[in-house]
């Protein structure tokens, strides 16, 4: 007898200029395998390359989790050769969802731990549900976090933080994270999808090659000098004075109307 196929790990879905991907493993709580991290890359770098897309939402199917971590079933079988592509195959994910040229929101629904909180980082913005939990608990596997853990919590929350998570491994909630200025936001779980899709709109209103030489600025700035930061800044600057859109949005602005941004 042939095995049915197993359902596609990404589900896709446009509303308007807002696409929202969305992990869709539920009886795995959306847990990363190497083909789960591939599915998340294409469908990023559609997102990317598709001009009708102003904003994504990256999230997880079911009720109890964003993504409860990687696959350990998948991890236990691999190799130290193995371990480490894995691990570099889940890092190049991060830095292109870190990378998109357009805003990036986590809408972290549940549990958001390891290879998930991981995923959650890389966006640009986290709004989290009041019952969501977030940790880094590689350690209680004889692990350390492989997809960038280790990095982005100590620029997001500095040293003391980073280590109490990774050393202990221990989960916190999510006004903990907020404290720590991991998540960007908390709202009750049954308002998480009215308050994403407000942002989502929000974003998606916005001057995309502004937003898309805001998002260059802060990633070049924080891994830069802040003489060179600043230097990029100006000429990010300088070259949205040549689109059209910041002719409309000046312009819009004078004459106390909303402004149409087109993209060019």
């Amino acid at each position: 007898m042939v095995e049915a196929p197993a359902p596609h790990p990404v589900d896709v879905s446009d509303d308007g200029a807002v696409r929202t991907i969305t992990v869709q493993r539920p009886d795995k709580l959306n847990a990363l395998n190497a083909a789960t991290l591939q599915a998340l890359a294409e469908a990023f770098g559609d997102a990317a390359a598709d001009p009708a897309v102003r904003v994504v939402v990256l999230t997880g199917a079911g009720p109890k989790a964003f993504v409860a971590g990687a696959d350990i079933a998948e991890m236990n079988t691999l190799s130290a050769v193995q371990g480490r592509d894995f691990s570099l195959l889940g890092q190049a994910l991060m830095r292109r969802i870190e990378r998109m040229p357009k805003p990036v929101i986590a809408r972290v629904n549940g549990f958001a731990l390891g290879g998930g909180l991981e995923l959650a980082m890389a966006c640009h913005l986290r709004i989290a549900a009041d019952s969501a939990k977030v940790g880094q608990p590689e350690i209680n596997l004889g692990l350390i976090p492989g997809f960038g853990g280790s990095q982005r919590l100590l620029r997001l929350c500095g040293r003391a933080a980073t280590l109490e998570l990774c050393l202990l491994g221990t989960p916190i909630d999510a006004a903990r994270a907020l404290a720590l200025g991991i998540v960007n936001e908390v709202v009750p779980a049954a308002e998480l999808d009215a308050r994403v899709q407000a942002l989502a709109r929000q974003l998606a209103q916005s001057a995309p090659l502004a937003l898309r030489g805001l998002l260059d600025a802060v990633h070049v700035g924080g891994e830069c000098s802040l003489e060179a930061g600043l230097e990029y800044e100006s000429a990010q600057f300088g070259l949205l004075f040549a689109t059209e859109d910041m002719r409309e949005g000046t312009s819009a602005f004078l004459q106390r109307r909303p402004p149409a941004f087109q993209n060019r």
